[in-house]
Order: C-alpha cells, then sequence, then structure tokens
C-alpha cells in the first residue's frame, strides 16, 4: 500500500538521489538507490506524476531529479532484452556525484537483489541526466513495468493555455488553441532575442501594449476540454475523462480524502488498516479476478485510493466490467466487512509491512519530516502508524473511524480509459453510488427539529497548518537538526524553506514556474563544471523546488552529499554556488539554451497528445486536482507556453532566481526567509586511516559555521561556453564518406538479401559494409520521437582474473569523461542539451551498451547519431575520469556492510558462483589494480565492428533512418583482425553456478547490527537462461522422446521421423527423436511458470499464514551465457524469518504435489498477454524486442520470436509449465539460502556482516543518496 513516484515526464530532469523502490528524496541512506523522476507538463512545466509501478506516490514537483530513463527488462517481458540479461525484478541504483553522470547498478532480482556487477552510466553529465526532457520520458512511452521507462502523463497541472490572439512584448502571437487538432508552431530563440527588461523596444514603449501584455498574463489558463466533473446529490465527486491509451482498457480510482493525518493520538496506522481490510475484504472486489482487471490501494498522508485497472470486457464472455468495477468500488468505500478473522489477517500484514518498511530511509525520511513540520501532524502521522497500537484495535474500533470518514461527499471517483460514451459512464456512476445515502452531522441536541447538516468534505487537504518560511531575526532561526546513525554512511544535510503552493491557474503562474526551471536547470549544469577533479569535495549538491499535494505545501530544498571528512568543503561548494547565480544571475547564453530546450521539448511532448496512457493522465489529474492547478490537455499547454515565452526576460529570470535562492544566499540576514529546517545526517564513526574507526563528531554551530564561511567567499561571475552545432562537419563528413564508401550488404553473410521484411511485425533488417547489423522498426508510438541502442558481445563476462571489474569500471570511465574528440565534456552536454538528446552506457555480465532517446525535430536524429559515431570512433579516455569511477566502485561495495538485504543478496551469490568476481561486485583491491590502459583495453577490445548491433526505433521514414546509418555508423572504422577478437572471444569461461556447495555454503546467515529489527532472505537456485540452456548442458528447448513402440530399427525410426526430426539414443540406449521447440518455447513456460508461483505465495505465504508482506519469485536469465537462476525473496520479522523461508520452499517445491490448474494458467495468460499488449505501444519494449535478432551470440532469437510470441502463450499447456519446472535446480543439494538479521541483538556470539576482502589504502567516500522528504514513508501497494 505504498506509493511510489514513478514519473515519466520532465521538461529538466536535473541530478538527484533517490530512495529505493523507485522514492524521491533527499536524505541520505547507506547504499546507492533507484531512480526516480519528477514529470513536467510539455505546456507549463509544471510537474506531471506517472505511475510507472502502479503504486502511487505523488510529489508534483519543479525538481533537479533525474530519470534513468530507460531501466532494463524484465524476465516477465519473455523476450525484450537491453543486451543484458532480464530479470522480473530488475532494479536501477544510481550513484551520483555532484554534476556526475549518473550510474545505475542494475539488480537483477528485487529487494537489490545481486548481480550488481553492472554499472550503467550516462555519457557526460547532463547530456545523460539531462538538464532537459530527453531524460524524460516521453509521452505514450509507457513501459508500465520495472524494466522499462516510465511514461509521462502529459496533463498539465497548470492548464496553460492563452486567448485566441493576444499581444505580447513582441506583437501579435498566436492565441492558444481549444482543441488538440490545431496546428501550433515552435521557434528557436537565438540568444540575442533574449531581451533586458529596460531595452528602447521593450513593448514599443507602448503603454496600452503592456496592459494587453498584463491583461493577458493574468488571464485564466484554460480547463481541459475533453474533462468532465461533476457532482452526485449525496455529494460524491467524479471526474470522467475519455482516453484511448491503451484501446479497450480503464482505469477506475476512488480517491477517499482521509489518510494518516486525519488520525486521532489513539489511532495511528487505522487509515492504513481500513484500507486493507475493506479492500482484500472485498467479495466483489474478488470477482474481477480472471476477468483481466487488476486493483490494488494505497494510503497516504493526506487520502486513501482504491485503483483498478480493467479491459472494457471481460476476456471470454464479453460481459462489460465498468458496473462490476464500479460494484467493487462501492463496496470497498461504503460497505466494507469488518470481520474479525479479516482484521487478523491484515493485522499480521500490516505490522509485517512496517516491518518491512523500516529500512535507513524510511527513518531518515521520517526524521526530515519531523524537522520540516514540526508544528503540524505530517511530522508525527506517519501512514504505516504505530505498531503497540495497530496490535490492539478491535473490529468495531477500526469501524468506527471507517464511519468517521468513509461517505460520499469525502471521495472522489476518477474514470479515465477507453469508455466510449461519457454520459453511459454518468448514468452507471450514478446507478451505483447515488443511492448511497449522504452523512449526516451528529446532532448536538436530538430535540432539535433543525434540518440535518451533512457531512463535507474538510476545504484544507491536509488539514494542516504550516509556519511558512518568512523573514526574521536571526535569533528565531531553528538551529541545524543532526541525526546520526550506525547505518549511516556519508554526510547529508538540507536545508529547507517553505511555502505556500503557487496554484497555476493564471498565465503568469506559468510564466513563474518557466522561469523557476530555467534557474533550476542553470545551476545544475554549473555544479556539473565544478566536478572535474578526481576528487571533488562533495558527492552530489541539488536544488530541489516541489509542489507536494500530500504535504500541502511548497518546499524548496538544497542537498548536499559528502564523504563524512569532506563535510564543510561540500556545505561550501554548494552554498557558494547558489550565492553566485543569486548575485550574478543567469547568463544571456544559459536563458537562451533552457529556454528553448524547454520550448523544443514541450512542442514534442504536445505532438504525443493521443499516446498518454489513462493511468499517467488520472495520476496527474488527482495530484492537479490536489494543489488546485487548473488541467489541461498537452496541446494547450505547449501553445501557453510559447505564449509566455516571449514575455520572458532576462531581468524577470533573474528575479525569480533570486526570490528562490534569498534563504541561503543570504542567509543570516534579516531580510532573508528563515530556513524551515536544516537536517544533517550523519554515520556514527568515521574511518581514519591506520587508526580505524573513530567517533564522527559534529555539531549545529560547526556546521552553520561552515554555512557562513561559504557565503564569505570570494566570487567571480560565470563564463559562457561555446556550444557546438554539430559534432561532424559537413566537410568532415563527406570526407568520411569518402574514405569509408559505405553502404548496405547482404543481411546474411553468404545470403544476397540486402534488407529483410518482416511484414507481420514491421521489423527491419540492414547489415553495413564496416559489419555493424541494423534491425529498425517505424512506429507512432512517440510522434517525432526515436529510440536507438548499440549492443556489444562480452561484458564483465570476458575480464580477466587480474583484471577484474575493468569493464564495469571502463564503462563507468567512458561515461564520467564524457568527452569526444576535440569537444570537453560540458560541450556534449550542452549539445544535448541542444538536440534533446539523452545517453546511457551500461555493461553487465554480458554485453554493452548505449541506449538514446532522441526528438527528430530540428536535427535531433542526426545529432544522435553524430554523438555515437564520435563515442566509437573518437571516445577520450581521461585518468581523473578513471578515478572518479573507481572512487564511485569503491564507496559502492564499501556501503554494502550497512544494508541488510545487500549483504545478504552478495553474501549469496558468492556461494552460488563460488566467488566468481565476474558475477559479483568488483572489490576493491580488483579495482585499485585498475589503470587506464587496462580499463581501455578491457572495452575496446570489445567495441569493435563485426561485434556491434544497432537497433532503432521511432517516428522516422526509412530514407532518413537509413541516411544516418550510412553517414555515422557506416563510416565507423572496420574491424581490421576478425580472427583476433574470435580468439579473444574464444578465451570466455562459461558460467558455472556451483552444483553441489557445502552445507555451511548453500545455508548462511547475515547479522548486521541495528537499533530496528529486521529481516530478509533469499532462495536460489539454477535455472535455464532466456533460450533454454543450462550451466549443467540441458535444453528446455530441444524435446527428447521414445520413438513409438510400433517402429523396429534405427533405420525405420529414420525413415518415418518428421523433417527435421533426428534420431539418437538415450542413456539406456532407447531410440529417441528428437527434436527442436520453438526458439521462445522455454522463456514462455518460464515466464508463466513465474506468474504461477508468484500467486500461490502472495495466497500462502502472505496471506493464509501472515509469515510476510512482500515474496516474491523471480528469473534472472541470461541471453548469450549458457545459464540463468531464480530467486525468492522474501521479508519478516527474526521470529518468523526461517517460517517464511521454510513455507516460501515448500510453495516451490509443491508445484508437483498440487497440480497447476486451468484457471491459474489462463489468469497468468491473460496477465502477459495484456502486459504485452499494452508495452507494445512503448519503442522502448519494442528496442528490447529487437535487441539480439541479428546477434551471433544469442544464436536461437529471430523475428519469428516476435512474431509467434502472442500465439506461444496462447497454445500453452501445463505440461509446458512442468516442463521448465523441472528445469529448476529445487533439490537440497542445489538450493541456496541466505538469511539477513538487523537489530541491536543480532547474531550474539556470531560475527556481525563484514565485507570479505579487507580494506584499501584508497580513501572513500559514499555512494549515498539523498532523499524524497518521506516518501517511503508511505504504505507500500496492497498486493
Amino acid at each position: 500500500m505504498a506509493s511510489s513516484v514513478v514519473p515519466g515526464l520532465a521538461l529538466f530532469n536535473l541530478p538527484t538521489l533517490v530512495t529505493s523502490r523507485s522514492s524521491k528524496g533527499r536524505g541520505p541512506v547507506n547504499s546507492v538507490s533507484l531512480p526516480a523522476t519528477t514529470l513536467v507538463c510539455p505546456g507549463c512545466l509544471t510537474p506531471q506524476i506517472s505511475d510507472r509501478l502502479r503504486s502511487k506516490r505523488r510529489v508534483c514537483t519543479i525538481s533537479s531529479s533525474r530519470l534513468r530513463w530507460l531501466q532494463g527488462e524484465s524476465s516477465r517481458d519473455t523476450l525484450a532484452s537491453r543486451g543484458r540479461s532480464a530479470s522480473s525484478l530488475n532494479s536501477t541504483h544510481v550513484i551520483s556525484r555532484g554534476g556526475s553522470a549518473s550510474a545505475s547498478v542494475s539488480n537483477r532480482t528485487s529487494r537489490n537483489f545481486a548481480r550488481r556487477s553492472s554499472l550503467s552510466c550516462r555519457f557526460g553529465a547532463l547530456a545523460s541526466r539531462g538538464v532537459l526532457p530527453n531524460n524524460v520520458l516521453k509521452p505514450g512511452v509507457a513501459h508500465q513495468r520495472r524494466n522499462s521507462f516510465a511514461d509521462g502523463s502529459l496533463q498539465c497541472p497548470g492548464d496553460c493555455i492563452a486567448p485566441r490572439l493576444i499581444r505580447s512584448p513582441r506583437g501579435i502571437v498566436a492565441r492558444a488553441s481549444a482543441g488538440h487538432n490545431e496546428p501550433h508552431a515552435v521557434t528557436w530563440m537565438p540568444e540575442e532575442g533574449i531581451r533586458e527588461k529596460d531595452e528602447k523596444d521593450f513593448l514599443n514603449g507602448s503603454a496600452a501594449e503592456t496592459a494587453d501584455v498584463e491583461e493577458f498574463l493574468h488571464s485564466k489558463l484554460p480547463s481541459h476540454p475533453k474533462l468532465h466533473r461533476g457532482e452526485l446529490k449525496n455529494g460524491l465527486r467524479y471526474v470522467i475523462l475519455p482516453n484511448k491509451v491503451p484501446p479497450n482498457r480503464f482505469e477506475a480510482h476512488m480517491e477517499m480524502h482521509v489518510g494518516s493525518v486525519d488520525e486521532m493520538e489513539n489511532e495511528q496506522g487505522i487509515a492504513h488498516m481500513i484500507e486493507h481490510v475493506a479492500f482484500l475484504g472485498s467479495k466483489k472486489r474478488e470477482k474481477l479476478l480472471g476477468t483481466g482487471a487488476r486493483s490494488n490501494a494505497y494510503t497516504d498522508f493526506h487520502h486513501t485510493v482504491f485503483h483498478v485497472h480493467s479491459p472494457i470486457t471481460a476476456q471470454g464472455s464479453n460481459e462489460p466490467l465498468l458496473p462490476l468495477v464500479l460494484e467493487a468500488l462501492h463496496e470497498i468505500a461504503f460497505k466494507p466487512k469488518f470481520l474479525s478473522s479479516r482484521v487478523e489477517k491484515e493485522r499480521r500484514a500490516v505490522l509485517s509491512e512496517l516491518q518491512m518498511m523500516n529500512t535507513i530511509e524510511y527513518r531518515v525520511d521520517c526524521q526530515l519530516l519531523q524537522q520540516l513540520h514540526s508544528e503540524n501532524m505530517l511530522g508525527y502521522r506517519f501512514p504505516i502508524g504505530l505498531e503497540e497500537q495497530i496490535q490492539k484495535w478491535d473490529p468495531e474500533t477500526i469501524k468506527a473511524f471507517h464511519e468517521r470518514w468513509y461517505f460520499p461527499a469525502n471521495a472522489t471517483l476518477f474514470i479515465v480509459g477507453d469508455i466510449g460514451s461519457v454520459s453511459r459512464t454518468l448514468q452507471m456512476i450514478e446507478a451505483q453510488f447515488g443511492s448511497t445515502p449522504s452523512a449526516v452531522e451528529p446532532s448536538t441536541n436530538p430535540t432539535d427539529s433543525v434540518p440535518p447538516k451533512y457531512k463535507e468534505r474538510h476545504p484544507i487537504r491536509p488539514p494542516v497548518v504550516h509556519n511558512f518560511s518568512v523573514p526574521g531575526a536571526p535569533g528565531l532561526l531553528k538551529r541545524p537538526f543532526v541525526f546520526q546513525h550506525e547505518l549511516l554512511q556519508n554526510f547529508s544535510i538540507s536545508l529547507f524553506c517553505k511555502t505556500p503552493v503557487q496554484k497555476v491557474q493564471v498565465y503568469s503562474d506559468l510564466r513563474d514556474v518557466l522561469m523557476r526551471r530555467i534557474v533550476l536547470s542553470t545551476l545544475q549544469f554549473r555544479i556539473n563544471t565544478r566536478y572535474k577533479s578526481a576528487n571533488p569535495p562533495f558527492n552530489a549538491i541539488e536544488l530541489d523546488h516541489s509542489d507536494s499535494g500530500r504535504e500541502g505545501c511548497a518546499v524548496s530544498t538544497l542537498t548536499v552529499t559528502a564523504e563524512p571528512r569532506h563535510w564543510e568543503g561540500a556545505i561550501k561548494v554548494g552554498v557558494q554556488e547558489v550565492r553566485r547565480l543569486k548575485e550574478f544571475g543567469v547568463t544571456r547564453g544559459e536563458l537562451a539554451r533552457y529556454l528553448n530546450a524547454l520550448l523544443k521539448d514541450s512542442e514534442h511532448l504536445a505532438a504525443m497528445i493521443d499516446n498518454v496512457p489513462s493511468v499517467d493522465n488520472l495520476d496527474f489529474i488527482m495530484e492537479s486536482d490536489a494543489l488546485g492547478h487548473t488541467v489541461m490537455d498537452q496541446q494547450q499547454g505547449h501553445e501557453s507556453l510559447m505564449a509566455v515565452a516571449e514575455t520572458v526576460t532576462l531581468e524577470d529570470v533573474n528575479a525569480a532566481a533570486a526570490a528562490m535562492l534569498d534563504y541561503i544566499a543570504d542567509f543570516g540576514k534579516t531580510t532573508a526567509p528563515l530556513p524551515a529546517a536544516i537536517v544533517a545526517c550523519v554515520p556514527k564513526t568515521l574511518h581514519v586511516e591506520n587508526e580505524g574507526d573513530k567517533p564522527f563528531e559534529i555539531t549545529s554551530d560547526a556546521i552553520l559555521d561552515a554555512i557562513l564561511a561559504g557565503l564569505n567567499g570570494a566570487l567571480s561571475p560565470e563564463p559562457e561556453l561555446e556550444v557546438p552545432k554539430e559534432l561532424v562537419s559537413p566537410f568532415q563528413l563527406a570526407a568520411l564518406r569518402m574514405m569509408r564508401q559505405p553502404s548496405f550488404v547482404s543481411v546474411a553473410e553468404r545470403g544476397t538479401q540486402l534488407k529483410h521484411v518482416d511484414d507481420a511485425t514491421g521489423v527491419i533488417q540492414r547489415r553495413l559494409s564496416n559489419g555493424i547489423r541494423v534491425n529498425y522498426k517505424l512506429t507512432q508510438n512517440e510522434a517525432k520521437g526515436g529510440v536507438m541502442r548499440l549492443v556489444v558481445a562480452g561484458g564483465r563476462a570476458r575480464e580477466t582474473p587480474e583484471a577484474s571489474g575493468a569493464v564495469a569500471v571502463g564503462v563507468r570511465t567512458l561515461s564520467e569523461g564524457g568527452a569526444v574528440g576535440g569537444f570537453s565534456r560540458e560541450q556534449v552536454e550542452l549539445f544535448c542539451v541542444g538536440n534533446l538528446i539523452n545517453c546511457v552506457l551500461e555493461a553487465d555480465e554480458e554485453f554493452m551498451c548505449m541506449d538514446f532517446h532522441f526528438t527528430l525535430r530540428d536535427g535531433g536524429m542526426r545529432a544522435t547519431f553524430q554523438l555515437l559515431h564520435m563515442v566509437l570512433e573518437h571516445n577520450v579516455w581521461l585518468e581523473d575520469a578513471l578515478d572518479r569511477a573507481k572512487q564511485l566502485y569503491l564507496s559502492h561495495y564499501r556501503s554494502m556492510p550497512k544494508s541488510l538485504e545487500r549483504a545478504t543478496a552478495h553474501r549469496l551469490m558468492r556461494a552460488m558462483f563460488k566467488g566468481e568476481e565476474r558475477f559479483i561486485e568488483p572489490s576493491p583491491q580488483a579495482i585499485e589494480r585498475l589503470s587506464l590502459s587496462v580499463v581501455k583495453e578491457a572495452v575496446m577490445k570489445q567495441l569493435v565492428t563485426g561485434n556491434m548491433e544497432v537497433c532503432v526505433v521511432g517516428d522516422f521514414s526509412e530514407d532518413e533512418l537509413e541516411s544516418c546509418l550510412l553517414d555515422y555508423i557506416g563510416t565507423v572504422t572496420p574491424e581490421s583482425n576478425v580472427e583476433v577478437r574470435k580468439e579473444f572471444e574464444a578465451k570466455e569461461k562459461p558460467v558455472v553456478i556451483d552444483p553441489s556447495p557445502a552445507f555451511e555454503m548453500r545455508h548462511q546467515k547475515v547479522f548486521l547490527k541495528d537499533t530496528d529489527e529486521r529481516a530478509c532472505a533469499y532462495i536460489a537456485g539454477a535455472a535455464p537462461n532466456r533460450w533454454g540452456f543450462t550451466a549443467d548442458g540441458r535444453d528446455l528447448n530441444t524435446l527428447i522422446e521414445p520413438v513409438p513402440p510400433s517402429l523396429s530399427g534405427q533405420d525405420q525410426a529414420c525413415n518415418l521421423a518428421p523433417p527435421g526430426v533426428e534420431v539418437v539414443k538415450d542413456n539406456d540406449g532407447v531410440l529417441c527423436w528428437k527434436r527442436k521447440r520453438h526458439p521462445l518455447y522455454g522463456s514462455v513456460a518460464m515466464t508463466l511458470l513465474a506468474e504461477i508461483i508468484n500467486a500461490r505465495l502472495f495466497t500462502t505465504v502472505r496471506d493464509a499464514l501472515g509469515l510476510t508482506y512482500d515474496v516474491s519469485f523471480e528469473l534472472s536469465l541470461f541471453d548469450r551465457l549458457k545459464a540463468g537462476w531464480f530467486v525468492i525473496s522474501v521479508t519478516s520479522t527474526p521470529a518468523k524469518i526461517q517460517q517464511a523461508v521454510e513455507a516460501s520452499l515448500n510453495v516451490l517445491r509443491g508445484l508437483h504435489g498440487s497440480r497447476v490448474n486451468q484457471r491459474e494458467l489462463d489468469r497468468a495468460k491473460r496477465t502477459l498477454m495484456m502486459r504485452h499488449e499494452s508495452d507494445s505501444k512503448d519503442n522502448t519494449y519494442w528496442l528490447g524486442l529487437l535487441t539480439h535478432l541479428q546477434a551471433p551470440s544469442v544464436s536461437r532469437k529471430d523475428v519469428g520470436c516476435i512474431r509467434d510470441l502472442p500465439y506461444l502463450y496462447e497454445v500453452a499447456t501445463a505440461d509446458d509449465i512442468y516442463n521448465a519446472y523441472n528445469h529448476l535446480c529445487l533439490d537440497d543439494e542445489s538450493l541456496f539460502t541466505c538469511i539477513g538479521v538487523a537489530g541491536a541483538e543480532a547474531g550474539k556470539g556470531t560475527p556481525v556482516v563484514e565485507i570479505e576482502e579487507e580494506p584499501s589504502e584508497v580513501e572513500t567516500f559514499g555512494g549515498l543518496p539523498s532523499h524524497g522528504r518521506g516518501l517511503s514513508t508511505m504504505t507500500r501497494p496492497t498486493t
């Protein structure tokens, strides 16, 4: 029941670190964390929230956060891969330092489980991190699972549209149209077009025009033309929006305006408890199971939400499902049954959830909220509640809270989707909810004859009073609060400024948002330019401004993270950069760059108006309503942005910067707003070389002194940077073409076909004369947008023992450097900013890959291909970049002992792979041995044309794409010696999962000292890879069966064998027919198996036994290497974790005793087919489908795998499931378990977790992420 911010669309995603489970944040944690972003409307830049994981965590924010827009493929996607083995719980951890490129450690299973050797990096900092929207998700690109890139709703909370014609400082501009089909235009504003406010021609000197502009800026933004709002007689409000993405599906969310801040002192957690009991106790909700509908729920400070994602009609029966969904939501909200059995069952689940949530991230978030909101309940009423109170409530107490808050006038029903007739939908709402009686306020005098007073929704949500930041005497300053904990590794400080939400309702509001976005982008890029030395004093510096519906306020935050010994220098750098921006302002060049980039991205996003998923639209509308913003469509938003952009001046932007930054830049002055809170989160000890761990001492006074010292230093203005318009000039290109003579050659090495086109899928295959293979597909999923992937076979599996970690660190080094040819890192970043290019580099066990997201507008695709050409041909390797890369890996490794999940997973992985360093995190000793020449050689040996595959998906023409392919990919230097590469490849050692480990290696325990108790466990074993191969030589995709008894002798068996069938003898000498199954057979069977096992784990271990809140079965499937594995992840209490492990094992091994029935199989098929159909609207998903189509190292994949996937799901049988199940290693000698226990008494008499290797002499700094002001405090999804 927790929510998770998974935004998808942002005009600027500036760097930040975020908490696990995609939570956004600002405080320190013990390890690197998952990425999340905010999204902003294409028109007004007001943030939007997308919900990729279907758990809703919302903070509408103008943030310097970023999203790693591609996040790997899940095994649940069956076929889609991204040049690396996929896992259904493939999370991405971000390591960030200041302005450095973000890096992601790809975990192959949930809860930070294993295979962390992969580190993906953005090329350069802003290019990768994006200071621009490309690192944002583009609308309509909603790969909803964990491994895709989340899409953004294009709904604008700031509803920004202008009148039909408005007079601007430049004359008449088009007024934003009210319909989405009207044309629009975008112009590139040259630097010289940026005006100072006192220029003579400003407003042409006309007072009348000045008045016109003021009138325009204060006019209202229009509402979404298709949005229908209303209210029933009993007070229930409804919002309806027809939306055809995905087709034939709809979202129905019931928002109850009650949350944890509405609880009394003895009710802490009861709102969340009711959510559990009402949702899981609903019989009518259970009727939706098997129809193709999915449902869930979550609780936050200000609301509780029950949501259903459903097809229009039930699969198989074609029964309309909207009436059934409304019926279920009605029962959940207004007619729940508070049975004692259900209350007890959910009490156990909630207590388990509380234990699971109680990570160091959660505790840090609680500290941030307590300090920021010390004057109200937001700092004390956390949704999960208090254990001692949860254990006491009886059904009557829970029912009383429900009766107090669950009434029609306190609810809003949202329906968004392909619903057809709005009037018919409204009739269904009226029929289901209209008869629900209004709630009546209790009368103080029952004998009075006055009419009853009906209950109404509280006018302010959340119902709290804030002490906003205002100028005051220094004596009123809240002293910095220091939170110390043994699980923290790094220093982190957050300076908060709290203000009322500026409701985006008129054009001037939109203009303010635009100017703040420019300021944030400017500051983040400047911080990035400070990050050039090998060992800067800070790890990350982030300035964020966010509107939060859950908190009912706007918050500006400066967050600085650093290695503890450098904390003072880090603070000084952070406040100095803020002060520099406030004192000298944004330069003309910076204003021109970021304004134009925003406008270009806005146009691109507006073009995707018809490609936004319903859930993203709905979530955005819900958050906008919470903030009081006007909601509009994407086209209106873009045109409104264009209109207000004409009024933006350099002076006004700098005034906006001063207003936003003065609480820091003028800290200590009576004219500056007082910070709402200053919170430092620090470790308890500091490692001192040759002395060991010493107490880390820090005081509030020392923090204040460091802030003032940073503000008192000498400053100079920011210099302008020259931004390249192209990376490859026409002259250089002509010379390259003449020298290389690029052309397309036959797709097959011995064939004659120059182009292979598959009509069923639209996939086109090509091969260039330098050996690079190309797969592409034309789609309109994202208007004028595209994605590209370069995949290189090899990865960490080809590292040698003497150069362990070389590929991983080498790819990170290349990204850290960010320079190509004669262009500096900063120039490359700004080139990407101007062309809306986002780029991510990654290395995992099997592959290296480079992913791009780009727009086709204004030459964006050619610019992207130029960047790829320069990376391949003119990459730059720098010593300081290597130093930074090594420091990041060292920090990440050394943070492991402070993370229960990582330490437990690492211990299990070491046992399973017998300590093989290619498949676990590089050790400090290995990292320290690496030199620049070693990592460069490790990467460049793989980066040769005969080993490359390029895949492209987007809204381009064949001619456009093939021109770019010939110009920039075809001119890459051909491989010089194929035999050398093949010899290098032949030296690769196979992957080996220990087939007979000793008992003590198979069953291990990890103990972690902590103030609070927690426990987790992992159960793992060998499995086939995606294409059916196992490490012990078996092949799931090959069927061997005895020949019919009627056939006598081998000759007759051969003569009567079907085509393609081979006659062989088994181990007993029996004649058998050996036939190949479909290449995708094993993957489909294993994916269905995973769905079925997960359903059983939930039903048994969580629901029936109450041993855990969170248990899952996941497959980690290699593509190239002949191996795979499965893992069960389970969390519980220390007292119950062993029982939870045993119960999970019983479910896993119980499939033979309790056979899979047809109902289970059909449900799994529907789930996976719906996911495939939905994901097929996403370019990134298609990129995964295309990956490896021509890769020699993945020989079984061909275009038929894409074409036949739906058919294979349809014809799969229970026998196929058991065939896959029998290829899992489930016997006692083959299974690995590792239990992790944290607590004050954990492992008494047993050594606590420690890193196996001895510490090195290299100075470390941490990979601590910052957090999201309490976002981890929201409850987890119910199911």
